[in-house]
Order: C-alpha cells, then sequence, then structure tokens
C-alpha cells in the first residue's frame, strides 16, 4: 500500500499563507474568519486556521500576562519577547504553508479543536 498525500492547490495554500501572516497585523481575527468559513469544506486550509487561532489566542492570553507584568517592568521585556515570537514564528507557518506542509506552532495551547 502506498501513502496517499492529498493535493493542495495553490488556492488552498495562498488562503493559509494569508492566514498566519494576517495574525501578525490582526491578531486572531484573519484565522478565526476563515477557520468559520473553512471548517467543513478544506480540511487542510481548516487544520492551519485552527492552529493560527490557538497560536493567536495564545498570544492574546500572554500580551494579557505581560500587560498586568508592566508594573514590575518585566511585562515591557515580555511583551516583546511575545511580539518577535510572533512575527518569527507566522513567517514560519506561512512558509511552510506555502509549501503545502501543515505547521503546528510551538508552545501553544490548543483550545480550538
Amino acid at each position: 500500500m502506498s501513502d496517499l498525500v492529498p493535493v493542495v492547490s495553490a488556492d488552498d495554500k495562498n488562503i493559509a499563507v494569508l492566514t498566519h501572516l494576517g495574525g501578525t497585523l490582526f491578531s486572531f481575527v484573519p484565522a478565526l474568519l476563515v477557520w468559520l468559513w473553512k471548517k467543513n469544506d478544506n480540511a487542510f486550509i481548516a487544520e492551519q486556521a485552527r492552529e493560527a487561532l490557538n497560536f493567536q489566542i495564545t498570544l492574546l492570553i500572554g500580551y494579557a500576562i505581560s500587560s498586568i507584568l508592566t508594573v514590575i517592568l518585566v511585562g515591557f521585556v515580555m511583551g516583546t519577547v511575545l511580539w518577535l515570537g510572533n512575527l518569527i514564528l507566522c513567517i514560519l507557518a506561512a512558509l511552510a504553508a506555502s509549501q503545502g506542509e501543515s505547521y503546528r506552532y510551538p508552545w501553544t495551547l490548543r483550545l480550538i479543536s
């Protein structure tokens, strides 16, 4: 038996790339919209949007903690690290999606399944 790898169309890859990159500018909104729009239609896009959504929700929690910790000045450093991590990981996810590969964000709470 051979393992059949589903073919991911160029349009599917582009939507997944935009979903991941959209998180750098618009937080969880692009991932939520794409996930709601495609969750029953396209397995690849639904999976990537769900990953991006979970990551952005995790970041929101991190930003909330960071804003509380600004009182003791640790939050400024934490916020910068979160912002850089968001940028780098979203770019890595977009690169993987552009190749049709699934990407799983590290250190992410899997709240949406």
